[in-house]
């Protein structure tokens, strides 16, 4: 008895044509997708897409600082941009993609085409008949008494004298000849394609890419914490040896570097340098206005394999190359200058200021009188030039390195402008309440001349606004604004207040009772603007005085603030031991003008959102070089690419591929030949008729020799 076996045989032929099936279909859509991806009209999809991101990324100014695209696009569209990575838009992620997808794209469409295009170029096409020559536009028909031998030397003799290659094929009696000229004009195809991988290729090298791979797949990670660099493990450096690589490097005078630092997302990569970078000084000349004219880094390079150095200047346009690495001069910074600052409070009775010496990237607590309480203070920034345009009123946003590097380069120096000028240092520091509140605030050093009055510009910038708003404040006969920062305390004061409009009053040439009201008059005033500047004095008017009477009566009260402030600062110079304010009336004039700055600027100082105010008093600079150091091997490339581009593109436009058929076979009637010939070409221009023309007149002649 024997047991009987599974069917498999039937379960495989049931099985099989629906493993067949998905078999096929894998095989069609991986036939599609091949098909989609070497296609031409994927290929210039792709090629317009990178078009219009290059097109954005050079009308957008890229790798310029957060604030910068934030005056310039507004808070919310920065947020917007800034997640397609617009600001840095050669190194985002989708353009990187879109350009792998060109490369592959542009690759799989020369492997399809690039054989069959040879093929073609070789190619005599001999073998086409003689009917088919009937139907060509351009084409000769005619007859000769010459022999099929002697007809067939004379037209091939001519075709060669013009450059053609001829290829012949008998058919019986019969001869053909096929001629080609300019086939080569394929080869401008194939070029024109290699020469976009090639620089996609080259483009890519020189990328983001080849770190980010490291990233992704050699185990390299970006370090997100604060630490020195000697201290940096293995995982967060890159070899020395590094094939592309683009990164920074900050060089104090008088300090050396050896490595660099990449940015990746919102870590760092430390790059080791072939050499170590000394920065001996860094230059800056001016033009006459205070713009920057040179700028120049005097640097010291030692070779750690064979201890030797020698000097070089690294300039704007002027990179130094050693070993494979370009040096360029990409920006400066503080090299951790030395400043020394004087602290006014800005609330209650008290004038006394304070001095803080700091490190420019360093911060301090600040303790606010014997509350308790402290800030914390940090300062960011030290500018020793400033070179505004003041004539709006007010600076305009801090320089970033480009646009004084225009200047330099002559970019901007066709702009003349004979109103800037440099007005000084400055200093920009933040303060960070206990609520963790940051607000950034930008304080010259020196007082500038604005609208015929010298005063202190002290800019605010709110966090989460763009730009700074500034303050005017009018200074003494020491350019300081040590007189106004007292007359703000003694405004604080009450018993200040009123002895100023006591003062006021005895002024007036009146009766008691009108110099009574005076004083009453003043010490309102002044109560009511020291508790919210001329916004209070506003809404004062406007609950107490009729509309009608409201521009009468702000007149009225602004003149007494006026001359109430005026005896407030009498009284402070009293008490300083200053000399009394003089009488004459340029004296007086001169007086009544810094009143009524101080009016304003005590009215704004309301809304100052911080309980003291920071200036520079001296500071010792130590200037730093920002380098830009890579190593480009792409960019051959990228030039071998562009070569390829310069022939195919030439070899497409000016040469012109032409073919001519000859068909030579005995006339028995003439006891001669039958001559039928046809010309044609990819581009059927005036001069290909023209050579039609001269060829048909050939073979004209050839008919009536015998």
């Amino acid at each position: 008895m024997t047991t009987p076996q599974p069917p498999t045989q039937a379960i495989d032929s049931e099985s099989s044509p629906s493993a067949q099936l998905g078999a096929k279909r894998a095989a069609s859509s991986l036939t599609n997708t091949l098909e989609l991806l070497s296609s031409m009209r994927f290929s210039i999809s792709l090629l317009v897409f990178i078009c219009m991101a290059s097109l954005i990324g050079t009308v957008v100014a890229q790798g310029r600082s957060a604030n910068t695209y934030i005056d310039q696009f507004g808070p919310f569209w920065f947020e917007v941009l800034d997640r397609f990575s617009l600001w840095h838009i050669y190194n985002s992620w989708w353009f990187l993609v879109t350009m792998a997808f060109l490369v592959l794209s542009t690759s799989l469409c020369l492997i399809r085409n690039a054989p069959k295009m040879l093929k073609e170029t070789r190619s005599f096409r001999e073998n086409i008949r003689a009917s088919s020559l009937r139907a060509f536009h351009h084409k000769v028909e005619l007859d000769t008494v010459r022999e099929v031998s002697s007809a067939t030397a004379s037209v091939q003799a001519w075709l060669q004298r013009q450059g053609y290659a001829v290829r012949q094929r008998a058919d019986g009696d019969s001869l053909l000849l096929a001629a080609k000229r300019g086939s080569g004009n394929r080869l401008g195809y194939i070029f024109a394609h290699a020469a976009i991988v090639i620089i996609c290729v080259g483009g890519l090298l020189d990328s983001e890419l080849p770190i980010r791979l490291q990233v992704w797949l050699f185990g390299k990670t970006p370090i997100v914490e604060n630490m020195m660099i000697a201290d940096v493990p293995e995982r967060g450096r890159l070899s020395v040896n590094n094939p592309s690589f683009r990164a920074n490097v900050l060089v104090p005078e008088g300090s050396a570097r050896g490595s660099a630092i990449i940015t990746v997302d919102d870590g760092a990569l430390v790059q080791p340098l072939p050499f170590t970078l000394t920065l001996k000084k860094f230059v800056v000349d001016y033009y006459s206005t205070g713009m920057p004219s040179r700028f120049m880094s005097q640097v010291e390079v030692t070779d750690p394999d064979t201890g030797k150095k020698f000097d070089a200047n690294i300039e704007v346009n002027e990179p130094l190359h050693f070993k494979g690495v370009t040096v360029y001069q990409s920006s400066f910074d503080d090299g951790g200058s030395e400043v020394e600052l004087v602290g006014y409070p800005l609330a209650g009775p008290s004038a006394a200021t304070f001095a803080l010496k700091a490190l420019v990237g360093q911060a301090s607590e600040i303790a606010l009188g014997t509350s308790g309480q402290s800030v914390k203070a940090e300062v960011t920034k030290l500018r020793t030039i400033n070179v505004e345009d003041l004539t709006a009123g007010e600076p305009s946003a801090p320089k970033e390195f480009g646009e004084h590097v225009a200047s330099v380069t002559g970019s901007a120096a066709g702009k003349k402008n004979k109103n800037l000028r440099n007005i000084g240092p400055s200093v920009e520091y933040r303060l960070t309440d206990a609520s963790g509140q940051t607000t950034t605030f930008n304080q010259y050093m020196l007082p500038a001349e604005l609208d015929g009055s010298r005063v202190l510009l002290a800019g605010i910038q709110e966090s989460g606004r763009s730009g700074f708003r500034y303050l005017r404040m009018p200074v003494d006969e020491l350019d300081t604004v040590g007189e106004f920062m007292r007359v703000r305390a003694a405004l604080a004061s009450p018993e200040d207040r009123r002895e100023a409009s006591r003062r006021l009053a005895r002024t007036y040439q009146g009766s008691v009772t009108d110099q009574q009201a005076l004083q009453t008059s003043g010490e309102r005033a002044l109560d009511t603007f020291a508790e919210g500047g001329l916004q209070a004095i506003s809404r004062f008017l406007e609950t107490n005085v009729p509309l009608a009477e409201q521009q009468r009566a702000a007149d009225i009260v602004l003149r007494l603030l006026g001359s109430s402030m005026h005896e407030l600062r009498g009284l402070t110079r009293e008490r300083s031991g200053l000399p009394a304010l003089g009488t004459s009336t340029t004296e007086l004039e001169l007086a009544a003008n810094w009143s009524r700055l101080a009016v304003a600027a005590l009215s704004d100082l309301t809304l100052y959102p911080a309980p003291l105010m920071l200036t520079l008093k001296s500071f010792n600079h130590i200037q730093a070089s920002v380098f830009q150091v890579s190593r480009t091997p792409g960019k051959w490339i990228v030039y071998l690419g562009c070569l390829f581009l310069v022939v195919g593109v030439f070899t497409m436009f000016y040469v012109r591929d032409r073919r001519i058929w000859v068909w030579l076979r005995p006339a028995e009637h003439l006891n001669g030949t039958r001559v039928l010939a046809a010309m044609t070409s990819q581009k059927r221009t005036l001069d290909f008729n023209r050579e039609f023309d001269r060829f048909k007149l050939a073979l004209d002649k050839l008919s009536k020799v015998s």
